[in-house]
């Protein structure tokens, strides 16, 4: 089994408390209204693995992350470290992301750091991850440093990712995102192109 595990616990910055799982899955089923939901969702459909609205659910996370995408059991979206609509509706976009590329690929290895940081990339690049809005929230670009940031962000993001896999050192991730970043950067499936 292979989790993907959205690093980022939150667009401003880790924190602890977060929302009731209860809350939480009111969030969920309000973002199943969202335009980059619904397509994805609808994607998945066509693509031979339609989901239900329990695919994607809410629990409260040991782990120091925001969400994961866990092969067969779908979209488990950690509300211990959410606290806004706009943080869950970031999550489950990111995570079908993963769900899509799992859906897509019949020989997607999971356990493969290459994989794995083609996931990160696509994820990060394609669900809005590193927004300008988001980066300045974060503190990690500043008022006028538009150009630029989002490829940083996104190799950032994705890198930290692959890094929480255990399989993946420092150097076996570096080279990983150095080999497939021109392919899976520039993939946007299932858009057109990047939103």
């Amino acid at each position: 089994m292979w989790w993907s595990r959205n690093s980022q616990a939150s667009a401003t910055g880790l924190h602890y408390g977060g929302v009731t799982v209860e809350e939480c899955q009111k969030m969920i089923h309000k973002c199943l209204k969202n335009q980059k939901v619904k397509f994805l969702m609808e994607q998945m459909e066509k693509s031979g693995c339609p989901i239900s609205t329990k695919f994607i659910t809410a629990v409260r996370c040991k782990q120091r992350c925001s969400g994961t995408y866990v092969r067969g059991l779908g979209i488990r979206v950690c509300s211990n470290y959410l606290r806004f609509q706009d943080e869950v509706t970031q999550v489950v976009i990111h995570e079908l992301i993963h769900a899509y590329d799992d859906c897509r690929a019949a020989n997607l290895n999971w356990a493969s750091c290459a994989h794995h940081a083609c996931a990160e990339i696509r994820a990060a690049h394609l669900s809005g991850d590193c927004h300008y809005i988001r980066e300045l929230l974060r503190g990690t670009v500043k008022l006028g440093e538009l150009r630029g940031h989002e490829p940083e962000c996104v190799r950032r993001r994705a890198t930290r990712s692959v890094r929480g896999n255990p399989r993946c050192s420092e150097i076996i991730t570096k080279l990983a995102m150095q080999s497939v970043w021109d392919t899976c950067y520039n993939d946007t499936k299932p858009f057109d192109k990047a939103p």
